[in-house]
C-alpha cells in the first residue's frame, strides 16, 4: 500500500463525506442527549449518555450506506458479497452481547450506558472496515466524551432523583401508606405507589418502594432522611439505595 492510497482516503468524496457523517453524528448525539434529559429528570434509568450513544450510534450505521460507492476506496462495485449482511449479522450479535451486561437489582439497573457504549463501538468498526477513518474517529472521541463528561453535566442540570427504600417495621407497629407518603412528600419526595411491594421476615412487615424527589436541589438529604427513619420507634431497620443506571 501506498502513500498515494493512504492519501486517498482523506481527500476528496472522501472527506466531503466524512465530514457530512460527522455533522450526522454530531447532531444525533445533541438530540439523543435532548429526549434523554427528559427521562433523567423523571429520575429515570436510561439517560443522556445512555440516549444519545444510541441515537449516534443508529445514525452512523444508516448514514454510511448512502454512501456504497465509497465504500473499500471506491471498489465497492467489484465485490461479489453483500456488506450490508454483513454489517446486519455485527449488529444482532452485538445486541445479545450487550444484553448480558444489562442488570437489574430492585429498581436500579445498571449497565445501560456500558450496553449502549459497546453497540456504539460495533459502529465504529462498521465505519473503519468500509473506510470512513474519520468519520470513525469522530464517532469514537464523541463516544468517549459523553460517557466521560455527560454524566457530571448531567448532575448538574436540575433533575429528579430516584431513591429505593426498605422499611422493616416492627410486630406492635402497624404502617399507614398514605400517611408514608405525606410524611415523604413533605420532606420533597413523591412516593412510587405503584412500586410498593410487601412481605414477611422474621414476623416483621417488609415495605420496599420507590421514591422519586421532586426537585433533586430541594429534597431532604439521604443523611437526614436516614436520622428521621432511625429515631422513628416503628421501624425495626431500613434501607435508602440511590437508584442508579
Amino acid at each position: 500500500m501506498s502513500f498515494e492510497t493512504i492519501r486517498h482516503y482523506w481527500g476528496g468524496d472522501f472527506l466531503a463525506a466524512n465530514a457530512f457523517i460527522g455533522l450526522n453524528l454530531a447532531g444525533a448525539l445533541l438530540l439523543g442527549m435532548l429526549v434523554g434529559y427528559e427521562r433523567s429528570y423523571q429520575g429515570r434509568a436510561a439517560g443522556m449518555r445512555t440516549y444519545g450513544l444510541v441515537c449516534m450510534a443508529s445514525t452512523a450505521l444508516t448514514v454510511f450506506v448512502g454512501f456504497a460507492p465509497l465504500w473499500y476506496g471506491g471498489s465497492s462495485a467489484q465485490l461479489t458479497g453483500d456488506p450490508t449482511r454483513v454489517v446486519q449479522g455485527v449488529v444482532t450479535g452485538i445486541g445479545f452481547l450487550c444484553a448480558g451486561v444489562i442488570m437489574k437489582d430492585g429498581l436500579s439497573i445498571r449497565g445501560l450506558t456500558t450496553a449502549a457504549s459497546i453497540w456504539a463501538v460495533s459502529a465504529i468498526g462498521v465505519l473503519l472496515g468500509v473506510g470512513f477513518y474519520a468519520a470513525a474517529l469522530l464517532l469514537a472521541l464523541l463516544s468517549t466524551l459523553s460517557m466521560s463528561s455527560l454524566h457530571r453535566l448531567e448532575a448538574r442540570l436540575p433533575g429528579r432523583a430516584t431513591l429505593e427504600i426498605e422499611l422493616t417495621f416492627r410486630q406492635s407497629f402497624q404502617p399507614n401508606f398514605d400517611e408514608l407518603a405525606k410524611i415523604a412528600e413533605a420532606r420533597g419526595y413523591r412516593v412510587l405507589r405503584d412500586s410498593l411491594t410487601i412481605s414477611f421476615a422474621d414476623n416483621q412487615p417488609l415495605w420496599r418502594f420507590g421514591a422519586v424527589a421532586l426537585e433533586r436541589s430541594r429534597a431532604v438529604s439521604l443523611a437526614l432522611l436516614a436520622e428521621e427513619l432511625a429515631a422513628n420507634r416503628g421501624i425495626a431497620s431500613f434501607s435508602i439505595v440511590p437508584v442508579r443506571n
